[in-house]
């Protein structure tokens, strides 16, 4: 399957990258925080905090992971499309083409 989509600039990777490490880093603490706050009130069945901030939890990990998914499919096109320079590099020096 071939996938003609267009790398993302390097500057815009950085800021997956960036917001990806941001997550993990400071948000998913706080939530966990929040969460072993809410769970030392007691009862959970009918604890609003804790609720609400295992649903936070649940869409920051889904959001962790989809910036995951992103930053691996673009890691992999990159590789991808060095792999096929590379290449073309190769059979253009074999066949006498000057190279710079």
């Amino acid at each position: 399957m071939v996938n003609n989509k267009l790398p993302m600039s390097r500057q815009a990777f950085e800021k997956l990258t960036a917001e990806l490490d941001h997550l993990k880093k400071v948000e998913r603490p706080l939530i966990i925080a929040e969460i072993a706050a809410a769970r030392a009130q007691g009862d959970l069945s009918e604890n609003a905090e804790y609720h609400a901030a295992k649903e936070k939890q649940g869409m920051l990990e889904d959001k962790i992971s989809e910036l995951e998914d992103k930053i691996v499919t673009e890691r992999t096109q990159r590789e991808q499309l060095e792999a096929r320079l590379r290449l073309i590099e190769t059979r253009f020096a074999g066949a006498g083409a000057p190279t710079e």
